[in-house]
């Protein structure tokens, strides 16, 4: 089943299963989205109730962490990067090279920006809490530089700050 959703950062396609979802990503305007996509979850699909439920609580500031049942397909690594991002605290940061330590592999920071740009995830596995050594952004999305990407990670990073409050 796929639910394409509007969020105050655009459209979010959730692709999922009755018992599982399988990627949340960020779907550009004006795309067609696949075919069967709902704007609303039909009556009965609980899951699907839950994905817009709890999206709209983070949006409303309500929300800090996720309880959705995830079903990703990842290597090892990628598997204990998502399980370190998933460590860091709404609102707060860490660095790649942060990440890279928790996950059991000091020197693989620039690995965890791959493993994070390839996140099925995006804010539900909060891969956008990670930045630079100096603090700069650093990448969104595969993402790097300045641009849309970068703007959607910015402010979500803004939104846990206590900066934005906006309701879906």
């Amino acid at each position: 089943m796929k639910l394409l959703l509007h969020s105050p950062v655009g459209l979010l396609l959730a692709d999922y299963e009755p018992d599982a979802l399988r990627s949340l990503r960020f779907w550009r305007g004006g795309d067609h989205p696949p075919a069967g996509t709902r704007h609303e979850p039909p009556r009965g699909d609980l899951l699907g109730q839950r994905i817009v439920a709890q999206l709209a609580e983070y949006f409303a500031g309500s929300r800090r962490t996720f309880d959705l049942p995830l079903r990703p397909a990842a290597t090892p690594f990628r598997a204990a990067v998502r399980s370190a991002l998933l460590q860091i605290p709404y609102g707060e940061v860490r660095t790649y090279l942060d990440v890279a330590r928790a996950a059991g592999r000091p020197g693989a920071a620039r690995a965890v920006g791959q493993a994070n740009a390839h996140n099925p995830y995006p804010i539900i596995v909060p891969c956008h809490r990670v930045v630079a050594a100096n603090g700069a952004l650093g990448g969104y999305l595969g993402e790097w530089g300045r641009g849309d990407a970068l703007g959607k990670k910015e402010w979500l990073l803004r939104h846990e700050a206590g900066v934005l409050s906006l309701g879906l």
